[in-house]
Protein backbone atom coordinates (compact mmCIF):
# COMPACT_ATOMS: atom_id res chain seq x y z
CA UNK A 1 0.00 0.00 0.00
CA UNK A 2 1.15 3.30 -1.05
CA UNK A 3 1.72 5.61 2.52
CA UNK A 4 1.17 9.10 0.65
CA UNK A 5 4.25 10.24 1.88
CA UNK A 6 5.99 12.85 -0.39
CA UNK A 7 8.84 11.68 -2.05
CA UNK A 8 9.88 13.67 -3.99
CA UNK A 9 13.18 15.85 -4.06
CA UNK A 10 13.73 18.75 -2.04
CA UNK A 11 13.39 21.86 -4.18
CA UNK A 12 15.59 24.13 -1.44
CA UNK A 13 17.97 21.65 -0.55
CA UNK A 14 18.31 21.35 -4.86
CA UNK A 15 18.50 25.44 -5.00
CA UNK A 16 20.94 25.53 -2.47
CA UNK A 17 23.07 22.84 -3.70
CA UNK A 18 22.88 24.83 -7.25
CA UNK A 19 23.88 28.50 -5.56
CA UNK A 20 27.21 26.88 -3.45
CA UNK A 21 28.43 24.68 -6.79
CA UNK A 22 28.16 28.46 -8.31
CA UNK A 23 29.70 30.13 -5.63
CA UNK A 24 32.88 27.54 -5.24
CA UNK A 25 33.37 28.52 -9.36
CA UNK A 26 33.34 32.01 -8.62
CA UNK A 27 35.56 32.49 -5.54
CA UNK A 28 38.04 29.40 -7.19
CA UNK A 29 38.02 31.95 -10.60
CA UNK A 30 39.03 35.06 -8.17
CA UNK A 31 41.82 32.72 -6.96
CA UNK A 32 43.41 31.64 -10.18
CA UNK A 33 43.28 35.20 -10.80
CA UNK A 34 45.25 36.40 -7.55
CA UNK A 35 47.55 33.79 -7.88
CA UNK A 36 48.54 33.94 -11.28
CA UNK A 37 49.13 37.94 -11.06
CA UNK A 38 52.38 37.75 -9.06
CA UNK A 39 53.51 34.38 -10.16
CA UNK A 40 53.66 35.13 -13.71
CA UNK A 41 52.61 37.94 -15.83
CA UNK A 42 52.12 35.71 -18.99
CA UNK A 43 48.81 34.52 -19.95
CA UNK A 44 47.68 31.47 -22.03
CA UNK A 45 48.04 31.67 -25.89
CA UNK A 46 45.35 31.62 -28.72
CA UNK A 47 46.22 28.25 -28.82
CA UNK A 48 46.39 27.07 -25.94
CA UNK A 49 44.04 24.41 -25.09
CA UNK A 50 40.90 25.54 -22.71
CA UNK A 51 39.14 22.44 -20.84
CA UNK A 52 34.86 23.42 -21.13
CA UNK A 53 32.83 21.87 -17.62
CA UNK A 54 30.72 18.91 -19.51
CA UNK A 55 27.08 18.59 -19.01
CA UNK A 56 26.80 22.84 -17.63
CA UNK A 57 24.26 23.99 -15.74
CA UNK A 58 23.70 26.84 -17.39
CA UNK A 59 25.26 27.25 -21.10
CA UNK A 60 26.35 31.10 -20.80
CA UNK A 61 28.75 30.30 -17.73
CA UNK A 62 32.39 30.79 -18.65
CA UNK A 63 34.53 28.54 -16.09
CA UNK A 64 38.56 29.45 -15.67
CA UNK A 65 39.81 26.71 -17.67
CA UNK A 66 41.49 23.87 -15.00
CA UNK A 67 44.74 23.58 -17.27
CA UNK A 68 46.03 27.43 -16.85
CA UNK A 69 47.25 26.55 -13.33
CA UNK A 70 48.89 23.50 -14.74
CA UNK A 71 50.80 25.66 -17.27
CA UNK A 72 51.39 28.32 -14.50
CA UNK A 73 53.26 25.77 -12.36
CA UNK A 74 55.12 24.40 -15.04
CA UNK A 75 56.23 27.59 -15.69
CA UNK A 76 56.83 28.06 -12.26
CA UNK A 77 58.86 24.73 -11.87
CA UNK A 78 61.36 25.58 -14.91
CA UNK A 79 61.80 28.56 -13.26
CA UNK A 80 62.71 27.54 -10.05
CA UNK A 81 65.64 25.09 -12.08
CA UNK A 82 66.73 28.82 -13.36
CA UNK A 83 67.52 30.30 -10.90
CA UNK A 84 68.74 27.86 -8.60
CA UNK A 85 70.57 26.41 -11.37
CA UNK A 86 69.34 23.18 -11.32
CA UNK A 87 69.54 20.03 -13.72
CA UNK A 88 66.54 18.62 -12.22
CA UNK A 89 62.89 19.33 -9.91
CA UNK A 90 60.62 17.34 -8.44
CA UNK A 91 57.77 17.77 -6.53
CA UNK A 92 56.43 14.78 -4.82
CA UNK A 93 52.74 15.23 -2.67
CA UNK A 94 51.64 12.82 0.07
CA UNK A 95 49.56 10.22 -0.51
CA UNK A 96 46.94 10.07 2.59
CA UNK A 97 45.44 6.14 1.90
CA UNK A 98 49.00 4.65 0.56
CA UNK A 99 50.99 6.52 3.73
CA UNK A 100 53.97 7.53 0.91
CA UNK A 101 55.56 10.48 -1.03
CA UNK A 102 54.52 10.60 -4.63
CA UNK A 103 56.05 12.30 -7.29
CA UNK A 104 53.97 14.30 -9.46
CA UNK A 105 53.88 16.16 -12.32
CA UNK A 106 54.80 18.95 -13.66
CA UNK A 107 59.21 18.03 -13.44
CA UNK A 108 61.77 19.67 -15.17
CA UNK A 109 65.06 17.05 -16.01
CA UNK A 110 62.75 13.96 -14.92
CA UNK A 111 60.48 11.77 -17.76
CA UNK A 112 57.26 10.23 -17.15
CA UNK A 113 58.34 7.06 -16.88
CA UNK A 114 60.57 7.58 -13.89
CA UNK A 115 58.54 9.87 -12.20
CA UNK A 116 55.83 7.32 -12.10
CA UNK A 117 57.96 5.44 -10.12
CA UNK A 118 59.56 7.65 -7.89
CA UNK A 119 57.51 7.56 -4.70
CA UNK A 120 59.14 6.36 -0.64
CA UNK A 121 57.23 6.23 2.13
CA UNK A 122 56.35 8.96 4.28
CA UNK A 123 58.05 8.03 7.14
CA UNK A 124 61.73 7.12 5.51
CA UNK A 125 64.79 9.05 3.95
CA UNK A 126 65.34 12.58 3.67
CA UNK A 127 61.89 13.39 2.23
CA UNK A 128 59.82 11.90 4.75
CA UNK A 129 61.92 13.58 7.45
CA UNK A 130 61.43 17.19 5.36
CA UNK A 131 57.82 15.74 5.31
CA UNK A 132 57.38 15.06 9.24
CA UNK A 133 59.11 18.03 10.74
CA UNK A 134 58.95 20.65 8.06
CA UNK A 135 62.26 21.94 8.13
CA UNK A 136 64.40 21.90 4.76
CA UNK A 137 67.43 19.87 4.67
CA UNK A 138 70.60 20.13 2.27
CA UNK A 139 72.97 17.53 1.26
CA UNK A 140 75.75 17.44 -0.82
CA UNK A 141 76.35 13.75 -1.92
CA UNK A 142 74.04 11.10 -2.08
CA UNK A 143 76.79 8.63 -1.69
CA UNK A 144 78.06 9.87 1.58
CA UNK A 145 75.14 11.09 2.98
CA UNK A 146 73.32 8.36 5.35
CA UNK A 147 69.82 10.21 5.37
CA UNK A 148 69.69 9.59 1.64
CA UNK A 149 70.10 5.70 1.71
CA UNK A 150 66.72 5.38 1.49
CA UNK A 151 65.07 8.06 -0.91
CA UNK A 152 65.10 6.13 -4.47
CA UNK A 153 67.77 9.34 -6.05
CA UNK A 154 69.28 6.51 -7.47
CA UNK A 155 66.70 6.36 -10.02
CA UNK A 156 67.27 9.65 -10.97
CA UNK A 157 71.09 9.93 -10.46
CA UNK A 158 70.92 12.46 -8.11
CA UNK A 159 74.24 13.59 -6.69
CA UNK A 160 73.59 16.83 -4.25
CA UNK A 161 70.28 18.62 -3.82
CA UNK A 162 67.84 20.76 -1.54
CA UNK A 163 64.75 19.17 -0.05
CA UNK A 164 61.62 21.56 1.47
CA UNK A 165 58.40 21.13 2.37
CA UNK A 166 55.16 22.36 0.57
CA UNK A 167 53.46 24.27 3.52
CA UNK A 168 49.78 25.49 2.79
CA UNK A 169 48.86 28.22 5.36
CA UNK A 170 45.67 29.63 5.65
CA UNK A 171 45.45 33.26 6.72
CA UNK A 172 42.55 35.27 8.85
CA UNK A 173 41.11 38.54 7.87
CA UNK A 174 44.45 40.29 9.67
CA UNK A 175 46.75 37.87 7.23
CA UNK A 176 48.16 36.15 10.28
CA UNK A 177 49.07 32.52 10.03
CA UNK A 178 46.05 30.61 11.03
CA UNK A 179 46.93 26.85 9.93
CA UNK A 180 50.03 25.11 8.65
CA UNK A 181 49.07 21.93 6.52
CA UNK A 182 52.25 20.01 4.96
CA UNK A 183 51.08 18.63 1.20
CA UNK A 184 54.78 17.15 0.11
CA UNK A 185 58.59 17.80 -0.15
CA UNK A 186 59.87 19.96 -3.17
CA UNK A 187 63.50 18.80 -4.41
CA UNK A 188 66.37 20.87 -6.79
CA UNK A 189 68.80 18.02 -8.01
CA UNK A 190 72.00 18.64 -9.49
CA UNK A 191 73.81 22.12 -9.03
CA UNK A 192 74.90 23.03 -12.69
CA UNK A 193 78.88 24.07 -13.32
CA UNK A 194 80.00 21.46 -10.79
CA UNK A 195 78.73 23.62 -7.75
CA UNK A 196 76.99 23.01 -4.22
CA UNK A 197 73.81 24.17 -3.15
CA UNK A 198 74.32 26.90 0.00
CA UNK A 199 71.98 28.52 2.73
CA UNK A 200 70.83 31.35 -0.09
CA UNK A 201 69.61 28.43 -2.53
CA UNK A 202 67.57 26.49 0.41
CA UNK A 203 65.83 29.93 1.35
CA UNK A 204 65.16 30.91 -2.43
CA UNK A 205 63.93 27.61 -2.84
CA UNK A 206 61.66 27.38 0.87
CA UNK A 207 60.14 30.91 -0.74
CA UNK A 208 59.08 29.34 -4.12
CA UNK A 209 57.87 26.30 -2.35
CA UNK A 210 55.24 28.48 -0.96
CA UNK A 211 54.18 29.43 -4.30
CA UNK A 212 54.12 25.84 -5.25
CA UNK A 213 51.99 24.58 -3.13
CA UNK A 214 49.97 27.37 -3.31
CA UNK A 215 49.29 26.42 -6.87
CA UNK A 216 48.79 22.75 -5.88
CA UNK A 217 46.17 23.36 -3.25
CA UNK A 218 44.77 25.59 -5.54
CA UNK A 219 44.36 22.60 -8.42
CA UNK A 220 43.28 20.16 -5.91
CA UNK A 221 40.46 22.69 -5.09
CA UNK A 222 39.42 23.24 -7.96
CA UNK A 223 38.92 19.54 -9.28
CA UNK A 224 37.35 19.04 -5.81
CA UNK A 225 34.80 21.84 -7.38
CA UNK A 226 34.27 20.47 -10.49
CA UNK A 227 34.35 16.71 -9.77
CA UNK A 228 31.19 17.74 -6.86
CA UNK A 229 29.61 19.85 -10.06
CA UNK A 230 30.14 16.48 -12.05
CA UNK A 231 28.89 14.48 -8.98
CA UNK A 232 25.94 16.75 -8.34
CA UNK A 233 25.12 16.54 -12.16
CA UNK A 234 24.93 12.69 -12.04
CA UNK A 235 22.81 12.86 -9.09
CA UNK A 236 20.36 15.11 -11.43
CA UNK A 237 20.69 12.82 -14.43
CA UNK A 238 19.83 9.61 -11.86
CA UNK A 239 17.19 10.79 -10.69
CA UNK A 240 13.55 8.48 -10.84
CA UNK A 241 11.83 11.86 -10.94
CA UNK A 242 12.27 14.31 -13.98
CA UNK A 243 14.63 17.67 -13.80
CA UNK A 244 14.29 20.80 -15.75
CA UNK A 245 16.55 23.46 -15.39
CA UNK A 246 15.11 26.98 -17.21
CA UNK A 247 17.59 29.90 -18.30
CA UNK A 248 15.81 33.38 -17.14
CA UNK A 249 16.48 33.44 -21.27
CA UNK A 250 13.98 30.55 -21.25
CA UNK A 251 16.38 27.97 -22.69
CA UNK A 252 16.97 24.30 -21.35
CA UNK A 253 20.32 24.47 -19.46
CA UNK A 254 19.66 20.94 -17.77
CA UNK A 255 17.20 18.07 -18.79
CA UNK A 256 17.99 14.73 -16.72
CA UNK A 257 17.26 11.40 -18.10
CA UNK A 258 14.36 11.02 -16.63
CA UNK A 259 13.16 14.06 -18.28
CA UNK A 260 14.14 13.50 -21.27
CA UNK A 261 11.78 10.06 -21.63
CA UNK A 262 9.04 12.33 -20.18
CA UNK A 263 9.15 14.69 -23.46
CA UNK A 264 10.60 12.24 -25.73
CA UNK A 265 13.45 15.01 -26.06
CA UNK A 266 17.29 14.13 -26.45
CA UNK A 267 21.17 15.55 -25.40
CA UNK A 268 20.40 18.70 -28.23
CA UNK A 269 17.76 19.94 -26.15
CA UNK A 270 20.37 21.44 -23.99
CA UNK A 271 20.26 25.63 -25.25
CA UNK A 272 17.24 24.98 -26.87
CA UNK A 273 14.00 27.26 -26.17
CA UNK A 274 11.93 24.97 -23.27
CA UNK A 275 8.34 25.71 -25.71
CA UNK A 276 9.95 23.94 -28.89
CA UNK A 277 10.98 20.83 -26.48
CA UNK A 278 8.30 20.32 -23.96
CA UNK A 279 5.13 21.55 -25.75
CA UNK A 280 2.77 21.62 -23.28
CA UNK A 281 0.28 24.13 -22.28
CA UNK A 282 0.27 23.44 -18.62
CA UNK A 283 3.93 23.67 -18.20
CA UNK A 284 4.38 26.70 -19.84
CA UNK A 285 1.81 28.90 -17.68
CA UNK A 286 3.79 27.50 -14.55
CA UNK A 287 7.28 28.79 -16.02
CA UNK A 288 5.21 32.11 -17.17
CA UNK A 289 4.04 32.31 -12.91
CA UNK A 290 7.38 31.43 -11.96
CA UNK A 291 9.05 34.04 -13.99
CA UNK A 292 7.00 36.66 -12.58
CA UNK A 293 7.90 35.85 -8.91
CA UNK A 294 4.78 33.83 -8.15
CA UNK A 295 4.58 31.16 -5.52
CA UNK A 296 3.04 27.74 -8.00
CA UNK A 297 1.53 24.99 -5.80
CA UNK A 298 2.17 21.53 -6.69
CA UNK A 299 0.38 20.78 -10.20
CA UNK A 300 -1.01 17.58 -11.60
CA UNK A 301 -0.82 17.33 -15.54
CA UNK A 302 -1.36 14.98 -18.26
CA UNK A 303 1.20 13.86 -20.55
CA UNK A 304 0.64 10.62 -23.68
CA UNK A 305 3.79 8.34 -23.47
CA UNK A 306 4.00 5.36 -25.19
CA UNK A 307 0.75 5.69 -26.24
CA UNK A 308 -0.62 5.96 -22.63
CA UNK A 309 -1.96 8.76 -20.51
CA UNK A 310 0.50 9.30 -17.73
CA UNK A 311 0.14 11.84 -14.78
CA UNK A 312 3.06 13.63 -13.52
CA UNK A 313 2.77 16.33 -10.26
CA UNK A 314 4.57 19.28 -11.24
CA UNK A 315 6.96 21.27 -8.42
CA UNK A 316 8.39 24.33 -9.96
CA UNK A 317 10.60 27.68 -8.17
CA UNK A 318 12.71 30.30 -9.32
CA UNK A 319 16.17 29.96 -8.59
CA UNK A 320 18.06 32.71 -7.30
CA UNK A 321 21.64 33.10 -6.33
CA UNK A 322 23.17 34.45 -2.95
CA UNK A 323 23.19 37.96 -4.30
CA UNK A 324 19.32 37.39 -5.61
CA UNK A 325 20.22 37.26 -8.96
CA UNK A 326 17.99 35.24 -11.18
CA UNK A 327 19.28 32.21 -12.06
CA UNK A 328 16.15 30.36 -13.77
CA UNK A 329 13.55 28.18 -12.98
CA UNK A 330 13.70 24.51 -11.75
CA UNK A 331 11.15 21.69 -12.01
CA UNK A 332 10.46 18.29 -10.83
CA UNK A 333 8.74 15.88 -12.41
CA UNK A 334 7.13 12.74 -10.73
CA UNK A 335 4.99 10.21 -12.11
CA UNK A 336 2.18 9.67 -9.87
CA UNK A 337 -0.07 7.54 -12.11
CA UNK A 338 0.22 4.61 -10.05
CA UNK A 339 -0.23 6.32 -7.16
CA UNK A 340 -3.63 7.87 -8.28
CA UNK A 341 -4.20 4.59 -9.55
CA UNK A 342 -4.00 2.78 -6.00
CA UNK A 343 -5.61 5.63 -4.64
CA UNK A 344 -8.64 4.69 -7.29
CA UNK A 345 -8.44 0.93 -6.34
CA UNK A 346 -8.39 2.18 -2.13
CA UNK A 347 -11.75 4.18 -2.90
CA UNK A 348 -13.36 0.95 -5.17
CA UNK A 349 -12.10 -1.73 -2.93
CA UNK A 350 -13.69 0.24 0.24
CA UNK A 351 -17.04 0.61 -1.46
CA UNK A 352 -17.42 -2.70 -2.60
CA UNK A 353 -15.83 -4.32 1.16
CA UNK A 354 -19.20 -2.13 2.89
CA UNK A 355 -21.11 -3.69 0.36
CA UNK A 356 -19.78 -6.83 0.78
CA UNK A 357 -20.26 -6.34 4.59
CA UNK A 358 -23.70 -4.95 4.14
CA UNK A 359 -25.18 -7.25 2.40
CA UNK A 360 -24.81 -10.64 4.55
CA UNK A 361 -25.43 -8.86 7.58
CA UNK A 362 -28.77 -7.53 6.01
CA UNK A 363 -29.43 -11.26 5.34
CA UNK A 364 -28.40 -12.33 9.30
CA UNK A 365 -30.35 -9.54 10.65
CA UNK A 366 -33.08 -10.07 8.60
CA UNK A 367 -33.77 -13.61 9.10
CA UNK A 368 -32.59 -13.27 12.39
CA UNK A 369 -35.54 -10.95 13.21
CA UNK A 370 -38.32 -13.39 11.18
CA UNK A 371 -37.75 -15.71 13.75
CA UNK A 372 -38.07 -14.04 16.57
CA UNK A 373 -40.96 -12.80 15.42
CA UNK A 374 -42.43 -16.37 15.11
CA UNK A 375 -41.26 -17.72 18.02
CA UNK A 376 -44.22 -17.31 20.17
CA UNK A 377 -47.15 -17.46 17.90
CA UNK A 378 -44.84 -20.66 16.20
CA UNK A 379 -45.60 -19.16 12.64
CA UNK A 380 -43.10 -21.54 10.81
CA UNK A 381 -42.65 -25.04 11.07
CA UNK A 382 -39.42 -26.86 11.75
CA UNK A 383 -38.36 -27.09 7.76
CA UNK A 384 -38.85 -23.08 7.53
CA UNK A 385 -36.36 -22.47 10.84
CA UNK A 386 -34.14 -25.19 9.87
CA UNK A 387 -33.90 -23.08 6.59
CA UNK A 388 -33.54 -19.51 7.79
CA UNK A 389 -31.14 -21.18 10.19
CA UNK A 390 -28.92 -22.24 7.34
CA UNK A 391 -29.36 -18.76 5.62
CA UNK A 392 -27.57 -17.58 8.36
CA UNK A 393 -25.07 -19.91 8.84
CA UNK A 394 -24.03 -19.39 5.23
CA UNK A 395 -24.53 -15.77 5.27
CA UNK A 396 -21.57 -16.07 8.78
CA UNK A 397 -19.74 -17.88 6.70
CA UNK A 398 -19.59 -15.70 3.76
CA UNK A 399 -18.67 -12.46 6.81
CA UNK A 400 -15.63 -15.17 7.89
CA UNK A 401 -14.07 -15.51 4.39
CA UNK A 402 -14.03 -11.71 3.73
CA UNK A 403 -12.39 -11.07 6.76
CA UNK A 404 -10.01 -14.29 6.43
CA UNK A 405 -8.69 -12.42 2.99
CA UNK A 406 -8.49 -8.92 4.40
CA UNK A 407 -6.23 -10.41 7.24
CA UNK A 408 -4.43 -12.99 4.75
CA UNK A 409 -3.83 -9.89 2.65
CA UNK A 410 -2.81 -7.75 4.89
CA UNK A 411 -0.37 -10.26 6.58
CA UNK A 412 1.46 -10.72 2.87
CA UNK A 413 1.25 -6.99 2.41
CA UNK A 414 3.17 -6.50 5.48
CA UNK A 415 5.64 -9.36 5.04
CA UNK A 416 4.03 -12.08 6.99
CA UNK A 417 3.58 -15.05 5.19
CA UNK A 418 0.52 -17.44 5.67
CA UNK A 419 2.34 -20.24 7.95
CA UNK A 420 2.01 -23.63 5.97
CA UNK A 421 1.50 -26.89 7.60
CA UNK A 422 3.02 -29.55 5.19
CA UNK A 423 1.76 -33.45 5.31
CA UNK A 424 1.62 -35.81 2.70
CA UNK A 425 -2.22 -36.35 1.89
CA UNK A 426 -4.65 -38.37 -0.34
CA UNK A 427 -5.61 -35.76 -3.71
CA UNK A 428 -8.67 -37.11 -5.19
CA UNK A 429 -10.73 -37.03 -2.02
CA UNK A 430 -9.71 -33.51 -1.89
CA UNK A 431 -10.75 -32.58 -5.53
CA UNK A 432 -13.69 -34.60 -5.17
CA UNK A 433 -15.29 -33.00 -1.69
CA UNK A 434 -14.42 -29.35 -3.41
CA UNK A 435 -16.39 -30.14 -6.33
CA UNK A 436 -19.12 -31.64 -4.38
CA UNK A 437 -19.16 -28.75 -1.64
CA UNK A 438 -19.71 -26.38 -4.40
CA UNK A 439 -22.27 -27.91 -6.56
CA UNK A 440 -24.37 -28.03 -3.19
CA UNK A 441 -23.92 -24.11 -3.64
CA UNK A 442 -25.54 -23.75 -6.49
CA UNK A 443 -28.46 -25.32 -8.18
CA UNK A 444 -27.68 -22.90 -11.85
CA UNK A 445 -23.86 -25.10 -12.45
CA UNK A 446 -22.92 -28.61 -12.81
CA UNK A 447 -19.80 -29.03 -11.64
CA UNK A 448 -17.83 -32.14 -12.07
CA UNK A 449 -14.31 -33.07 -11.82
CA UNK A 450 -12.69 -34.92 -14.86
CA UNK A 451 -9.46 -36.89 -14.20
CA UNK A 452 -7.41 -37.20 -17.54
CA UNK A 453 -5.06 -40.01 -16.28
CA UNK A 454 -4.13 -41.83 -13.21
CA UNK A 455 -3.41 -39.80 -10.83
CA UNK A 456 -0.78 -40.10 -7.87
CA UNK A 457 -1.87 -41.66 -4.65
CA UNK A 458 -0.89 -39.03 -2.22
CA UNK A 459 1.14 -35.64 -2.66
CA UNK A 460 3.37 -33.74 -0.44
CA UNK A 461 1.68 -30.26 0.62
CA UNK A 462 -0.54 -27.86 2.61
CA UNK A 463 -3.88 -29.71 2.44
CA UNK A 464 -5.81 -26.65 4.14
CA UNK A 465 -4.76 -24.27 1.44
CA UNK A 466 -4.42 -26.15 -1.71
CA UNK A 467 -8.44 -26.68 -0.45
CA UNK A 468 -8.78 -23.07 -0.04
CA UNK A 469 -7.22 -22.67 -3.48
CA UNK A 470 -9.54 -24.60 -5.21
CA UNK A 471 -12.68 -23.14 -2.98
CA UNK A 472 -11.68 -19.55 -4.26
CA UNK A 473 -11.39 -20.77 -7.87
CA UNK A 474 -14.66 -22.82 -8.21
CA UNK A 475 -16.33 -19.74 -6.12
CA UNK A 476 -14.69 -17.42 -8.67
CA UNK A 477 -16.07 -19.59 -11.77
CA UNK A 478 -19.53 -19.69 -10.37
CA UNK A 479 -19.83 -16.22 -9.04
CA UNK A 480 -18.44 -15.30 -13.01
CA UNK A 481 -21.04 -17.63 -14.50
CA UNK A 482 -24.24 -15.73 -13.99
CA UNK A 483 -26.41 -17.54 -16.54
CA UNK A 484 -24.84 -20.98 -15.28
CA UNK A 485 -23.30 -23.68 -17.14
CA UNK A 486 -20.78 -26.24 -16.59
CA UNK A 487 -17.75 -25.59 -14.25
CA UNK A 488 -15.20 -28.71 -14.65
CA UNK A 489 -12.28 -29.34 -12.64
CA UNK A 490 -9.82 -31.13 -15.05
CA UNK A 491 -6.61 -32.83 -12.91
CA UNK A 492 -3.64 -34.64 -14.57
CA UNK A 493 -0.18 -35.77 -14.31
CA UNK A 494 2.20 -34.20 -16.11
CA UNK A 495 6.08 -35.75 -14.73
CA UNK A 496 6.76 -34.68 -11.73
CA UNK A 497 3.84 -32.44 -11.64
CA UNK A 498 -0.05 -31.81 -10.90
CA UNK A 499 -2.06 -29.68 -13.65
CA UNK A 500 -5.23 -28.64 -12.08
CA UNK A 501 -7.64 -26.36 -14.32
CA UNK A 502 -10.79 -24.60 -13.81
CA UNK A 503 -12.97 -24.21 -16.51
CA UNK A 504 -16.44 -22.28 -16.95
CA UNK A 505 -18.70 -20.56 -19.39
CA UNK A 506 -18.82 -17.26 -17.84
CA UNK A 507 -18.08 -13.43 -18.77
CA UNK A 508 -14.58 -14.01 -19.80
CA UNK A 509 -11.62 -11.69 -19.59
CA UNK A 510 -10.59 -8.83 -21.57
CA UNK A 511 -6.74 -9.70 -22.98
CA UNK A 512 -5.74 -6.43 -21.27
CA UNK A 513 -6.66 -7.85 -17.88
CA UNK A 514 -5.23 -11.30 -18.26
CA UNK A 515 -2.14 -10.34 -16.79
CA UNK A 516 -3.50 -7.74 -13.74
CA UNK A 517 -6.18 -10.45 -12.74
CA UNK A 518 -4.12 -11.73 -9.71
CA UNK A 519 -3.07 -8.17 -8.67
CA UNK A 520 -4.41 -7.21 -5.62
CA UNK A 521 -8.06 -5.62 -5.85
CA UNK A 522 -7.96 -5.85 -9.16
CA UNK A 523 -11.09 -6.53 -11.03
CA UNK A 524 -12.58 -5.98 -14.67
CA UNK A 525 -14.32 -2.85 -15.19
CA UNK A 526 -17.16 -2.93 -17.42
CA UNK A 527 -21.62 -3.11 -17.37
CA UNK A 528 -21.58 -6.83 -16.55
CA UNK A 529 -18.77 -7.45 -13.81
CA UNK A 530 -20.17 -4.32 -11.54
CA UNK A 531 -23.68 -6.22 -11.22
CA UNK A 532 -21.45 -9.19 -9.10
CA UNK A 533 -19.31 -7.63 -6.18
CA UNK A 534 -15.89 -8.89 -4.55
CA UNK A 535 -12.78 -7.04 -3.33
CA UNK A 536 -10.49 -8.05 -5.39
CA UNK A 537 -8.82 -10.33 -2.93
CA UNK A 538 -9.30 -13.70 -3.63
CA UNK A 539 -6.87 -14.26 -6.52
CA UNK A 540 -4.32 -12.51 -5.12
CA UNK A 541 -4.23 -14.60 -2.14
CA UNK A 542 -4.31 -17.57 -4.96
CA UNK A 543 -1.57 -16.71 -6.57
CA UNK A 544 0.47 -16.30 -3.07
CA UNK A 545 -0.73 -19.65 -2.14
CA UNK A 546 0.33 -21.63 -5.02
CA UNK A 547 3.49 -19.57 -5.67
CA UNK A 548 5.17 -19.18 -2.61
CA UNK A 549 3.41 -22.05 -0.35
CA UNK A 550 3.27 -24.75 -3.08
CA UNK A 551 6.42 -23.67 -5.40
CA UNK A 552 3.71 -23.54 -8.37
CA UNK A 553 3.18 -21.70 -11.11
CA UNK A 554 -0.65 -20.39 -11.77
CA UNK A 555 -1.92 -18.51 -15.25
CA UNK A 556 -5.40 -18.59 -16.62
CA UNK A 557 -6.69 -18.35 -20.62
CA UNK A 558 -9.83 -16.57 -21.35
CA UNK A 559 -11.91 -15.51 -24.13
CA UNK A 560 -15.05 -13.16 -23.99
CA UNK A 561 -18.14 -14.29 -23.80
CA UNK A 562 -16.87 -18.01 -24.02
CA UNK A 563 -15.54 -18.77 -20.52
CA UNK A 564 -12.05 -19.00 -18.77
CA UNK A 565 -10.12 -21.53 -17.24
CA UNK A 566 -7.68 -21.00 -14.87
CA UNK A 567 -4.32 -23.58 -14.30
CA UNK A 568 -2.50 -24.75 -11.43
CA UNK A 569 0.85 -26.39 -12.06
CA UNK A 570 2.39 -27.98 -8.04
CA UNK A 571 4.79 -30.57 -7.87
CA UNK A 572 3.43 -34.02 -6.69
CA UNK A 573 6.91 -34.46 -4.26
CA UNK A 574 7.17 -30.60 -3.01
CA UNK A 575 10.62 -29.66 -1.79
CA UNK A 576 9.72 -28.68 2.10
CA UNK A 577 12.58 -27.12 3.20
CA UNK A 578 13.20 -24.52 0.36
CA UNK A 579 9.35 -24.05 0.81
CA UNK A 580 9.65 -23.27 4.40
CA UNK A 581 12.77 -21.30 3.93
CA UNK A 582 10.87 -18.75 1.55
CA UNK A 583 7.66 -18.52 4.41
CA UNK A 584 9.50 -17.98 7.73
Amino acid sequence: MMDGKDESPNLDELRRQLDETRRQLDEERQRRRELEGPTDSETPGDNEPRVPIRGGMDSSMEVAPINEADVTLRRLVQRIAMILQAEKIAIMFYDREKGELLGIPPAYGIDDDHLKIFRIRATHGISGKVFREGEPAIFHDTNTDPRTKEDPFGLLHVQNGITVPLVIEKRDEENRVIDRTTIGVLHAFNKRHGEDFNDEDVRLLERMARNVGSIIANLQMYREVVEEREELLQTFESLAAGLILVSPEGRLSQVNASARAIFGADADAIGKNYRDVLKNEAIEKIFLANQRGEETPKTEIHIALGGTDRIYEVQSAQVRNEEGRDLGIVAIFNDITEMKSIDKMKSSFVAMASHELRTPLTAIKGFSSTLLEGIDEDMYSKEDQREFLGIVVQECDRLRRLIDDLLNTSRIESGESLKPHYTRFELLPLLEKAVMVQQQASNKHKVTLKVHNELPDTIIGDQDKLDQILTNLLNNAIKYSPAGGDVIVHAKTEGKDILIGVQDQGLGIPKEHLIRVFERFHRVDNEDNRKIYGTGLGLFLVKHLVERVHLGQIWVESEVGVGSTFYVRIPVELDVEKAKSLND
